[in-house]
């Protein structure tokens, strides 16, 4: 399949929320990618529940949901009513995960889990059949605009062996310090979904630089 591509909105602006999502709308990008952060799991706080219900709106493309926040599960319904079609979820901030992805997929949305820089994808081999996607952070979570982890390269390679191994089916996403330096090596490594921000929104050309990613 072709390579997934996700502005992050996050680093959108959001003076122009609404010609930013339309930018989105208009190029060959495939998913709105919403961070959402509690100043808690990470340390900052990014958007609530009116913000994401305006940009759902908005958006004609598939809304894939990053929840940066401890204790998720409180708001899986929550998300499900605001248009979330992807939910993805921190392993580091779920006591029962397996309960938390069939929570999700319950209230039908795809299950994503996500891992941090430090976290080993090892800790993922009890639920590669229970989730949809996987995202891999490239930085560290909480900030836009960070340099990118080179060890990701070795992560993601390790992650497809492992998905081919098990004879599972899901996503690889990669979300932080995405570029066109480094979108082709992260597709040769075996990434399906590349989750870019800055380097979108900040460009003098944000359409044209989502079909370049696109076209890597």
């Amino acid at each position: 399949m072709s390579i997934i591509i996700a502005p992050s909105i996050l680093a959108a602006d959001f003076g122009n929320l609404q010609r930013d999502c339309e930018v989105v709308n208009n190029s060959k990008a495939d998913w709105f990618h919403l961070d959402i952060m509690d100043g808690v799991f990470v340390p900052n706080i990014s958007y609530g529940m009116p913000v994401i219900s305006a940009i759902n709106k908005i958006a004609t493309k598939t809304l894939d949901v990053h929840l940066m926040i401890v204790d998720p599960d409180r708001y899986i319904e929550t998300f499900k009513n605001l248009g979330a079609d992807i939910l993805t979820v921190h392993y580091e901030a779920c006591t029962h995960l397996h309960r938390t992805l069939q929570n999700i997929k319950t209230n039908g949305m795809k299950a994503g889990v996500a891992v941090n820089p430090h976290t080993s994808i090892d800790l993922l081999k009890d639920i590669l059949f229970d989730v949809d996607l996987v995202l891999i952070m490239s930085v560290n979570p909480g900030f836009g605009g960070q340099s990118f982890i080179e060890n990701t390269y070795k992560k993601i390679e390790n992650l497809k062996k492992m998905r081919e191994e098990s004879r599972s089916n899901f996503i690889i996403e990669v979300d932080g310090g995405v570029n066109s330096n480094n979108a082709s090596k992260l597709i040769y490594s075996g990434a399906d979904a590349l989750v870019a921000g800055s380097f979108v929104f900040k460009s003098e050309n944000p359409i044209k630089t989502i079909e370049n990613l696109k076209n890597c």
